[in-house]
């Protein structure tokens, strides 16, 4: 059983290889390749913090089991330390051998952003320049090389509540700090919310002919950062229609008051791939993507970086 670190993941989780490995996932997941059952999670009352856990197994081509374990702290984020502490434990399908463990919060940062790479690639205009990041976490800094991989060239807004954080951050990454959410969102052709916020952070007006946005934050059915009527009014697609509208309180919210019925989600995003439903159909269509994840995900995520790790003789191999 080989053990990957943080930095083991870094080092053996390449985003270009992660972002094709993710496509792959959505294609598998549109054919039917994957058994991948909601999340549970355990929170006891009175807490802010929470414990989820995401199983999946591989069909075929080889069996794989993956469970994801993860001890969610929101509040984390205002300190530097990542809110996902916990691994991902990948298993032989056809006899439980346990194959790895993976440091989760590492994995799940470069496998969200690629899977939002997927996500723009596959839905915002192929004329998109003007990209902004909202949110400076973990997740915001993931996702600025994974939108550069898709937008070559592209000009790179960053917002974050603290403005001193978002200067370093954007002094580090040559990206270009907006002095408001509404002017970083404005006139940008592709939006990443990446924030920990509980309430709506959005105004539909922000959001300009034919932008994409990737909603990201929010992945709980009690935490939203996009208000009910930007979602009335995009073309909105979801990781897995299940899951969106059993566990996202974007959409969750959005239901709530009306603004939208559940036939409002248009596709998932494998079946965009996989040319079962159209994806953006105009060049002026504002189109939304909710990102919440799924163990499938992480098990595709797990297996390239342990392949890689033991070609590359990183991590540690333990005997079980």
């Amino acid at each position: 059983m080989r053990v990957l670190s943080a930095e083991d993941v870094a080092r053996a989780l390449p985003l270009g290889a992660c972002i094709e490995a993710m496509r792959s996932v959505f294609v598998g997941m549109a054919e039917g390749a994957y058994f991948n059952p909601l999340r549970t999670r355990a929170r006891a009352e009175g807490e802010g913090h929470w414990m989820t856990m995401m199983p999946a197994l591989r069909l075929s081509g080889p069996r794989l089991w993956a469970l994801k374990e993860m001890a969610v702290f929101p509040a984390n984020a205002a300190a530097g330390l990542d809110p996902i502490q916990g691994a991902v434990l990948l298993h032989d399908g056809d006899d439980g051998r346990l194959l790895g463990v993976v440091h989760a919060g590492a994995l799940t940062a470069i496998r969200t952003a690629a899977v939002s790479a997927v996500a723009t690639r596959a839905l915002s205009r192929s004329d998109a320049r003007v990209v902004a990041i909202i949110g400076t976490g973990v997740q915001g800094r993931a996702h600025i090389d994974a939108m550069r991989s898709v937008v070559p060239g592209a000009e790179v807004r960053l917002w974050g509540r603290d403005p001193a954080r978002t200067a370093a951050l954007g002094q580090a990454t040559g990206c270009r700090p907006m002095t408001s959410l509404a002017a970083a969102v404005t006139g940008a052709d592709v939006v990443c919310t990446t924030t920990a916020a509980q309430e709506p952070i959005t105004d539909p007006d922000w959001f300009g002919a034919g932008c994409h946005l990737n909603a990201v934050g929010s992945s709980t059915p009690t935490a939203r950062e996009i208000d009910a009527a930007t979602l009335a009014r995009a073309s909105l697609f979801v990781d897995r229609r299940e899951a969106a509208l059993a566990e996202s309180g974007d959409i969750l919210g959005a239901l709530r008051e009306g603004t939208i019925e559940p036939a409002h989600v248009r596709a998932e995003l494998g079946e965009v791939l996989t040319g079962r439903r159209p994806g953006r159909t105009s060049q002026t269509e504002f189109t939304l993507y909710k990102a919440l994840g799924f163990a499938a995900l992480d098990l595709a995520a797990a297996e390239l970086a342990l392949a890689n790790a033991a070609a590359m003789n990183i991590g540690r191999n333990v005997p079980w």
